[in-house]
């Protein structure tokens, strides 16, 4: 990219002094072929004005100098940031920034820090430890890539555009070597802090419009009956891998995910009044309320483990990494050929537990715990058997029901 020639200068209007016979000091900002003229917002004494500095060694003179050297160090700053990232930069363009940092505007990393921390205070009440971590990590990448690919420790808002947002993708996918679905996460991080920064009027357009980044392949992530079957009936190896079985069927016939079984006690179990056994919680990742009814298996697990596990928790649970470790061998030996982790347990559930089962969507909505339809959508995928059991039904409710003239 080649670079284009940049000069900053400054002058006195002496046409417009002010009663005490200063006048305005005046930018003037050249790169290559384009110019503009700013007002400083300072001023000196016309006497004490030589070739664009103030005379003399006075604290003022000193002073006024310093900021003068300051305003032009500010202008070669941001046209650097802004030639690395894109071509034909205007003397307008390094302007607004100039004019902009001055009055406070902040920078991506800076801000994107300044995000993190206070979502950090909101985890545990409102806001969950993984989303931080997600946030942390699109972070650190995005730091490495202005280090790796421009030199730079951080960079103006302003200076975003398509193009920057396109060499972070291809950065991430081949300098990082990270699959499509880490990508998506990354990026989808990276602009939810440029949609709030431009809430707050810090930018003005988005540098992500248009694009659109490679999604992953989708897999199939809920088990079938037969998987299912196949993962209750088949002898394994070890106590252990019993035990992580027990939890992964707990969570395939609940719903209820990792993060909230490690919390269950005997307080969030009910009894109705035809004897179901309900557990009545609230979703530690979003704070939603979630209401399940217990059928016999996860009965029967939790009996199965009751007085295990030391105070008032009812399960005992092993950490998620390890969990998903040994599911690994359990799925090779009950046959799945297919990489099973606790999270499709919950997919499980939501698919072929309760939404094939005849269970409407609002339903499983809310024993899911989640605050929108949308996010049940995600989980909860309408399969060709349930497809042929809703068209059966509809044949025979509408069959006689109708006559056509031939």
């Amino acid at each position: 990219m080649k670079n284009q020639e940049i000069k900053v200068s400054f002058y006195l209007k002496k046409n417009e002094p002010n009663q005490g016979g200063r006048c305005p000091i005046m930018a003037r900002l050249s790169v290559g072929k384009s110019q503009v003229t700013f007002s400083t917002k300072l001023d000196a004494p016309t006497l004490l004005w030589a070739f664009g500095r103030v005379k003399g060694k006075s604290k003022e003179a000193v002073n006024i100098n310093r900021q003068l050297d300051s305003l032009r160090a500010s202008a070669l700053l941001h046209y650097r940031e802004l030639s690395t990232v894109s071509e034909g930069v205007t003397a307008e363009q390094v302007k607004n920034l100039v004019l902009g940092m001055a009055y406070g505007q902040q920078s991506l990393l800076a801000y994107f820090r300044h995000h993190n921390e206070n979502f950090e205070k909101k985890v545990g009440v409102t806001r969950s430890k993984s989303t931080l971590g997600d946030y942390t990590l699109s972070l650190r990448h995005l730091t490495d890539f202005l280090k790796t690919r421009y030199r730079l420790s951080d960079i103006s808002f302003s200076a975003l555009d398509r193009s920057f947002i396109d060499k972070f993708d291809i950065y991430l996918k081949i300098d990082r070597r990270l699959e499509p679905g880490t990508i998506v996460n990354l990026t989808t991080k990276l602009n939810t802090i440029i949609r709030s920064a431009i809430a707050e009027g810090i930018i003005t357009h988005n540098p992500f419009y248009g694009y659109v980044a490679e999604r992953p392949v989708p897999r199939q992530k809920y088990l079938t009956r037969e998987e299912l079957d196949r993962l209750m009936t088949t002898p394994l190896a070890k106590p252990r891998q019993y035990l992580i079985r027990d939890l992964f069927l707990f969570s395939c016939y609940t719903g209820i995910p990792h993060c909230d079984m490690r919390t269950l006690t005997a307080d969030d179990l009910t009894t109705d009044a035809e004897g179901t056994v309900w557990v009545k919680s609230c979703r530690g990742k979003t704070g939603n309320d979630y209401s399940v009814p217990l059928l016999d298996l996860p009965l029967y697990i939790l009996d199965k483990y009751k007085g295990t596990v030391p105070g008032d928790r009812l399960l005992p649970m092993y950490h998620l990494t390890e969990i998903n470790k040994e599911l690994k061998n359990i799925a090779s030996i009950c046959g799945i050929d297919r990489r099973l982790t606790f999270h499709m347990a919950r997919h499980t559930y939501a698919t072929e537990v309760t939404l094939s089962q005849g269970v409407p969507i609002e339903s499983v909505s809310r024993m899911l715990g989640h605050g929108q339809i949308k996010t049940t959508r995600i989980y909860a995928k309408t399969t060709d058997d349930k497809l042929d059991a809703d068209m059966s039904a509809l044949e025979n409710r509408i069959a006689g029901k109708f006559k056509y003239a031939i």
